[in-house]
């Protein structure tokens, strides 16, 4: 007698049909992978060995220029990063979320790199794109791009180009609702645009928080901005130009002089808290 088979309709538990499709779409190891890391990383930076090569940063190094308000103010450009960190050694960094992931299973999650890649004959060259904001959270901030062939000095360059873009903004008390004198949110209503995205942030009363996308949040909340409402408008998923956008918003706190009696009437602050 021949050997009978026996065929069973008895499906596969739900762990092992995940194995076998994941065994049937195998990276192709040609492909590089890209390195998730945290969204605060500590990237030191030795001052002691610094050997200025500006004026400015001469005058630092020293101790003859002690107050980044004045260097604000007179409009000198920081052409040096460790400006920043003496004047200001309390500043934190954050990535901003201005990408997201490929692939079956984790495919759209997001992440701190945004990754482009270019056809060549020779084959795909790969890009990668970071965003890191700065700030002491009392009223100074700047936000970075930065792009290179590889995560690490991506990350390098972002956070290097948002300490030189360090600015300072005005805070107040100014909604209508609020009772309280404390400058923790925006003094009065304000507009940015970057590219076709629009954002209007508005004061709010203490207690509401930072009603404004997520990516924004971390920028108003490094600022020293505690309470907001806000309102976008055009392709908001770009966030490269929404976050651009809220930063142009904050600058534009800055373009004129308001009166004494205005100033007395939201509890305007520019900078730090005296």
């Amino acid at each position: 007698m021949k050997n009978e088979t026996k065929i069973t309709d008895e499906k596969l538990p739900v762990e092992e049909e995940v194995k076998l499709e994941v065994e049937k779409d195998t990276i192709n190891p040609k492909e590089i992978k890209e390195v998730e890391v945290e969204t605060k990383p500590e990237i030191k930076i030795n001052v002691d060995a610094w050997t200025p090569k500006t004026s400015l940063g001469k005058r630092v190094k020293s101790g003859e220029v002690s107050d980044v308000d004045w260097v604000l103010n007179e409009g000198i450009p920081i052409l040096e990063e460790q400006i920043v960190d003496m004047l200001l050694p309390n500043l934190e960094m954050e990535l901003l979320m201005i990408g997201q992931s490929k692939g079956k299973f984790g495919g759209g999650a997001r992440r701190i790199f945004k990754q482009t890649q270019k056809k060549t004959p020779e084959g795909n060259k790969p890009s990668f794109a970071c965003m890191a904001v700065v700030g002491n959270s009392d009223g100074y901030v700047g936000v970075g791009y930065g792009k290179s062939k590889d995560t690490v000095p991506a990350r390098e360059k972002a956070a290097r180009n948002a300490k030189l873009a360090l600015f300072k903004i005005r805070r107040g008390a100014g909604s209508w609702e609020d009772a309280t004198s404390e400058p923790h949110s925006i003094p009065w209503e304000v507009e940015g645009k970057c590219g076709s995205v629009r954002i209007i942030l508005k004061p709010a009363p203490k207690g509401k928080g930072l009603i404004v996308e997520q990516e924004c949040a971390k920028l108003l909340r490094l600022a020293g901005v505690e309470n907001v409402y806000s309102r976008t408008f055009g392709q908001t998923r770009s966030k490269v130009n929404l976050v651009m956008a809220c930063v142009d918003a904050l600058r534009k706190l800055n373009e004129f002089k308001p009166r004494s009696e205005d100033v007395k009437n939201v509890y305007m602050v520019e900078g730090k808290r005296k």
